[in-house]
């Protein structure tokens, strides 16, 4: 059976971000809420915390510039 949820206190730049994302989808902000909600527990188990410390272990990251470089490789790399 469908759960009713409510969500307060919502910020009018959040909410205007979440009109503006729902009309350019053609959907209700309900909708929008769906698509979000789906995509974001639907895709990825979240990690648990031994798993964090393996692949952050498995980085063999020295220094705060050598993250930065790869988070900016990694970046550069999904937008092409």
């Amino acid at each position: 059976m469908p759960v009713n949820l409510s969500i307060k206190n919502v910020p009018d730049e959040l909410a205007d971000r979440l009109r503006q994302r729902a009309d350019a989808a053609h959907r209700s902000m309900q909708g929008e809420l769906m698509a979000i909600l789906e995509a974001a527990l639907g895709e990825i188990p979240p990690l648990r915390p031994g798993e964090i410390l393996a692949r952050l272990g498995a980085l063999d990251l020295c220094t705060e510039r050598e993250a930065a470089a790869d988070v900016r490789h990694d970046r550069d790399a999904m937008h092409g």
